[in-house]
């Protein structure tokens, strides 16, 4: 299966989650898809998996996707261990499994190029919630079942190498960064940053 497919098969089961999306295709095929401030891209390889749960934790009412790379959770492999311990209720988190590092030129990957099942170390990690989806409709369904139930959800899904057409990003990653924290600032109606006053004796 195609990521781009996925990505518009599960738009339409979306509504106001937060997603954090990995350096890769993902993220520029999904703001194609569903573009929205509720989306940040990483682009430092391996950390949207802890970006995500650190989210998820911060914003327990506020489901939040992870689009995850199986060469950045290669990389970060021990998050998966983190968020067996705490257990977040709402984390969903995606690897895009394409068995290559995509960005850098298409090496394979160490990891599932080999014989490493993502899916069965996020279940012996504690994420209970934890599949391989190998179809669209697999996928779907396991998405579906991930907004309807407390996680934390691990779903692998395997598709095909190879990027979809999608059009760059309007914002760089500071500018998108300040435009996800306040929309999660209206959204949640809460204050994460805050403007400097200045003195008030420049005031005068």
């Amino acid at each position: 299966m195609k990521r781009f497919e996925c990505l518009q098969a599960i738009a339409p089961l979306i509504k106001d989650e937060l997603f954090v999306t990995t350096a890769g295709g993902s993220t520029n095929e999904w703001n194609a898809v569903r573009p929205s401030d509720g989306n940040i891209q990483v682009k430092t390889l391996g950390l949207c998996s802890s970006i995500g749960l650190g989210l998820a934790l911060a914003l327990p009412k506020r489901k939040v996707f992870v689009f995850d790379g199986d060469g950045a959770l290669w990389m970060n492999l021990g998050s998966l261990a983190t968020i067996g311990l705490h257990q977040p209720k709402n984390l969903i988190h995606i690897c895009w499994d394409n068995k290559q590092y995509e960005s850098s030129g298409g090496e394979p990957t160490v990891a599932t190029a080999g014989n490493i099942d993502f899916a069965g170390i996020a279940l012996n990690a504690g994420i209970k919630s934890s599949r391989t989806a190998n179809s669209v409709e697999e996928l779907k369904d396991a998405v579906a079942h991930g907004l309807k139930n407390d996680g934390p959800h691990f779903i692998c899904a395997n598709i095909e190498a190879g990027r979809a057409e999608a059009p760059p990003l309007k914002y760089d990653e500071l500018e998108n960064k300040y435009h996800f924290i306040r929309y999660v600032e209206d959204t949640e109606g809460i204050s994460i940053l805050r403007i400097a006053q200045s003195p008030s004796y420049l005031l005068k």
